[in-house]
């Protein structure tokens, strides 16, 4: 990976996919022969809050979903639950974007149940073959054979049209360079009627410039994050309905608290008497595609 320190080029577009990849291959790498954070002593999204498990119980996971799962998928990648958001139903097809080493998609395969089914894409082979290698000790604990994996891009997903009952994202969105793309393909892939329910980092108002270059604070989900408005914006245009954002501040900041690095520098560029929290939230978003 190039110095995760040198500066995005924000106007080119693959030059961002390219530097959040290599950021997430990296990442997921390191927690195959760790067994720690997801970021190791560089978190994203939090991952530092004592330990991954304890991070997902206290965004909403229980005990037992998390005691379900192939060991390693649940990287400390969450902002939020998606899943319960969601209120999953047996028999529906559910697309997790970025779906990481397919912690969300392991979660939402029992609750649709044989019937149904539960597709992650993610744009990074690495996580991919991570997700895909967890697939037989998911089949031998759920005795299901309804979650697969598929490599490709959040802007550009490889599913059918009007196929999907449900999309989720769990931390995902604020890292593409084209969100409104985005919010379009989730609105192609939904069957009318059909549901949205992602969580994902937001913000109150703009970064500082340098704050949005750095290629750490990208991968760690926060300078890519698009304004509350922006969001509620892109998609209504996108064609969706009944569009509820709701602010999840609490998180974000005992996320701060526990003083890991890539907030510290974070909490540097801004300007004096600020904090991170005052200018990034997390985000539960909901919505339909009219019916």
């Amino acid at each position: 990976m190039k110095d995760k320190n040198d500066n995005l080029n924000l106007g080119d577009a693959e030059s961002v996919h390219e530097r959040v990849r290599e950021g997430y291959a990296e990442i997921a790498r390191a927690n195959q022969t760790t067994g720690g954070s997801c970021c190791g002593t560089s978190p994203c999204c939090g991952s530092t809050v004592s330990s991954v498990n304890e991070l997902a119980k206290n965004i909403g996971y229980s005990e037992a979903e998390l005691a379900g799962l192939p060991e390693g998928a649940n990287m400390g990648l969450s902002c939020g639950n998606p899943t319960a958001l969601a209120s999953l139903k047996p028999g529906e097809v559910v697309v997790d974007l970025g779906s990481g080493g397919g912690f969300d998609c392991f979660i939402a395969g029992p609750r649709v149940g044989p019937a149904g089914r539960a597709i992650g894409v993610d744009m990074t082979p690495d996580m991919i073959t991570k997700a895909r290698r967890n697939v037989a000790a998911y089949r031998r604990q759920t005795g299901l054979d309804n979650v697969e994996f598929r490599l490709g891009e959040i802007e550009h997903l490889p599913v059918a049209d009007n196929s999907v009952d449900v999309v989720i994202s769990n931390c995902v969105i604020n890292l593409s360079p084209d969100k409104p793309q985005v919010w379009r393909d989730i609105a192609r892939v939904l069957k009318a009627g059909g549901r949205v329910a992602v969580s994902d980092l937001a913000l109150l108002r703009p970064l500082p410039k340098e704050i949005q270059e750095m290629v750490q604070a990208r991968v760690g989900c926060v300078a890519g994050a698009s304004l509350v408005s922006e969001i509620e914006r892109d998609a209504r245009a996108a064609g969706l309905a009944d569009i509820r954002l709701e602010q999840k501040g609490d998180y974000f900041e005992a996320t701060e608290a526990s003083e890991d690095p890539l907030f510290t520098q974070i909490a540097a560029a801004l300007p004096k008497g600020t904090r991170p929290s005052d200018y990034v939230t997390s985000l539960n978003i909901t919505a339909r595609k009219p019916g």
